[in-house]
């Protein structure tokens, strides 16, 4: 392949968004294995700080052009940082301290559903009924690996004080994402994740403050500090700069139905890392989210 072919394939949106949740996978198994060792404020907080430290190098060189572009639209800055950066893992690794990462992994495949609920309560944007069957098939797929094909999981779920949580992060994923589209346009991405990131930092130092104050610490190991240097720099640094670019190409409903192939993920990796053999439900909830998200992306524009 030609480097100029290659270099167009690794900006494609839909390649981007599907990166994304391969890492976000890795973020939620993650957040649940370390956190006896890394209490959630203090896995936020050095997550971000770490990213930040990526991202400055990539960003301060646009900064003196383009400030007074960013001070005019500080007030969507401002938000997106608290609820992107300084909110949404931050619940989501509070949620995990309570609640089964299978758990928390069929509540984030709600965030399609709730962004594409508020795209139509703020921004009146409607779904065709062929792009709403691949959000309900894609979703139906997600709930057959989760539930392990059994209805019977699905009923016997509980909500606990982290699933509530985890439904908090839900919403502000979904806000954040239809907020997107207000950022001061002309800002360079990476200064404009930069900048979301400081505020989100800020925004998180005196929780991680109080949170050492109640005696709870990193337990430093090998384990802990390679999963910060893990969430740091791919679900934090790459997957906000390949989500934020997938969300401006194709908006915010497609760009979240992509959520849902956490779980397709999940599934791969369990059997690539633990030799976890996929089962039938495994192959039928894969084939849904890909229809689902074939019929969102592929079909549903050719019928227009």
């Amino acid at each position: 392949m030609a480097p100029e072919s290659r270099t167009h394939l690794l900006r494609h949106p839909y390649l981007l968004l599907t990166l994304t949740a391969l890492f976000w996978s890795g973020n939620m198994v993650l957040g649940r294995a370390i956190r006896a060792d890394v209490p959630p404020f203090a896995l936020a907080f050095w997550r971000w700080s770490l990213a930040l430290l990526l991202v400055l190098p990539l960003a301060l060189p646009h900064l003196r052009s383009q400030w007074p572009i960013l001070r005019k639209g500080w007030k969507p800055v401002l938000l997106l940082g608290v609820l992107g950066v300084g909110c949404y893992n931050t619940f989501a690794y509070i949620a995990l301290q309570y609640t089964a990462a299978t758990n928390g992994v069929l509540l984030n495949s709600f965030i399609p559903i709730a962004t594409i609920a508020l795209s139509w309560a703020f921004l009146g944007k409607r779904l065709r009924p062929i792009e709403g069957l691949g959000v309900a098939l894609s979703f139906v797929g997600a709930a057959t690996i989760i539930c392990r094909g059994d209805l019977d999981v699905l009923a016997g779920l509980t909500l606990n004080r982290g699933d509530l949580w985890m439904l908090a992060a839900v919403l502000v994923w979904a806000v954040y994402t239809v907020g997107l589209q207000w950022r001061p346009s002309g800002v360079d991405p990476m200064l404009m994740l930069a900048a979301m990131t400081v505020v989100g930092v800020l925004v998180l130092a005196p929780a991680y403050a109080w949170e050492i104050t109640q005696e709870r610490h990193i337990n430093v190991n090998a384990g802990a500090l390679a999963g910060i240097a893990y969430v740091a720099i791919f679900p934090g640094f790459l997957g906000y700069v390949f989500y934020n670019r997938g969300v401006a190409e194709v908006g915010a409903n497609k760009a979240s139905l992509f959520i849902h192939l956490m779980p397709v993920f999940g599934t791969l990796l369990s059997a690539l890392l633990l030799g976890e053999v996929p089962h039938l439900y495994h192959y039928a909830g894969i084939a849904l989210i890909f229809a689902g998200i074939y019929l969102t992306t592929v079909l549903g524009p050719r019928l227009k």
